[in-house]
């Protein structure tokens, strides 16, 4: 065997592993995720520490009880790695709906679905809500503190 075939093989076999780990490096998702996004230029509380393999692993939470489509359909069909949009993607105010003033009209839900704050609380607390009523406890956070802990 020449030494140029041994060192053709040599590379692409080197080549393959390197494909094999960006594939594999794709697919992965971190365990924890901070909830943080370039939209905030502040925070009033701590950022959130999202434990995604503690909500799947733990919790037994499918995909679709945090990511959906357009039309709040959930994403049911995702496997791990899958890219998904950033919620800001959808609902690009990003703080909060104002407050309703007393002249003032009051937003609609969908209204206020366009606040990437207001989006994610309402996700996050109905959630946590509706598992703490099945497993008549309170064990899933549904205050500030627990989810944003004092920085």
């Amino acid at each position: 065997m020449s030494k140029r075939y041994l060192l053709i093989i040599a590379i692409v076999g080197i080549a393959s592993m390197f494909l094999a780990t960006a594939i594999y490096a794709g697919t992965t998702v971190a365990d924890v995720v901070k909830m943080e996004n370039k939209a905030y230029t502040e925070h009033k509380k701590s950022v959130v520490m999202f434990s995604h393999k503690k909500h799947v692993e733990e919790y037994k939470a499918g995909c679709g009880e945090c990511h959906h489509d357009a039309e709040n359909k959930p994403l049911n069909d995702l496997k791990m790695g899958d890219e998904v949009q950033n919620c800001i993607e959808c609902h690009t105010k990003a703080s909060r709906p104002p407050r309703a003033k007393k002249d003032a009209p009051t937003l609609s839900k969908k209204e206020k679905m366009a606040y990437h704050a207001y989006a994610i609380h309402v996700n996050c607390k109905d959630c946590h809500k509706k598992a703490n009523k099945a497993s008549g406890t309170k064990a899933a956070p549904t205050t500030c503190a627990k989810c944003h802990p004092k920085k």
